[in-house]
């Protein structure tokens, strides 16, 4: 337990204290500012496109830093010491899933609120968008790490990542952008129950890629 708890901290301390923390947020922010560029100055239609916006900037921020996340244990043979103590690969995903939904998740949840005045989002919108992305952000932290778990051998695996977990966040991306709505009533369930899933399976799943690492 003494280690998985060791290796939770150094993982927050990897992102937080190498200066990487602040990519995911500056990526995030300049989407934000680049997006009202591409629209003009249309208020309406940016208000009514920039939710959506959001909710794929916080994707591509969660997945940004993949590179980090597996491979420098996989290297170091952090990886490799933990499966000879006894360790589940399941249970080194689920820590690694939970370090990187606190190191990105609260930094995103800050830049919220200065991504959402740029995309002219009213405050009713922000706390939909806030409530949507806090349910969602477990959910992309499992991607990200299954992400990473799978492309770990692969050099410029962070370039392909994305492509591979695409498929899996569509339906995050289309009911939390259905929150804000208000004919989607339903859409805050839909995306409770999408990332519950996918927080639930993210760790076998990428347990299952961290073990093809060894063989």
């Amino acid at each position: 337990m003494t280690a998985l708890i060791a290796l939770f901290w150094r993982d927050l301390r990897r992102a937080w204290g190498s200066g990487a923390l602040w990519l995911p947020v500056l990526f995030f922010l300049l989407v934000a500012t680049a997006f009202p560029f591409a629209v003009g100055p249309d208020a309406p239609l940016l208000a009514r496109a920039g939710g959506g916006m959001v909710w794929v900037a916080a994707l591509l921020a969660a997945l940004l830093p993949i590179d980090r996340l597996v491979r420098p244990d996989r290297d170091a043979g952090v990886l490799d010491q933990l499966a000879v103590r006894g360790f589940a690969d399941e249970v080194i995903a689920a820590v690694k899933i939970g370090a990187h939904a606190v190191s990105f998740g609260l930094p995103l949840m800050v830049a919220l609120l200065p991504a959402s005045a740029l995309l002219a989002q009213d405050a009713g919108r922000v706390e939909i968008l806030a409530t949507g992305i806090a349910i969602a952000i477990p959910a992309l932290a499992s991607l990200a790490v299954l992400s990473a778990s799978l492309t770990a051998n692969l050099k410029g695996g962070s370039a392909i990542g994305g492509l591979l977990v695409l498929p899996l966040a569509v339906p995050l991306l289309i009911f939390g952008a259905g929150m804000l709505d208000p004919a989607g009533r339903g859409a805050l369930k839909l995306l409770g129950a999408a990332s519950l899933l996918l927080t639930v399976i993210g760790p076998f799943a990428a347990g299952a890629a961290l073990r093809g690492l060894r063989e």
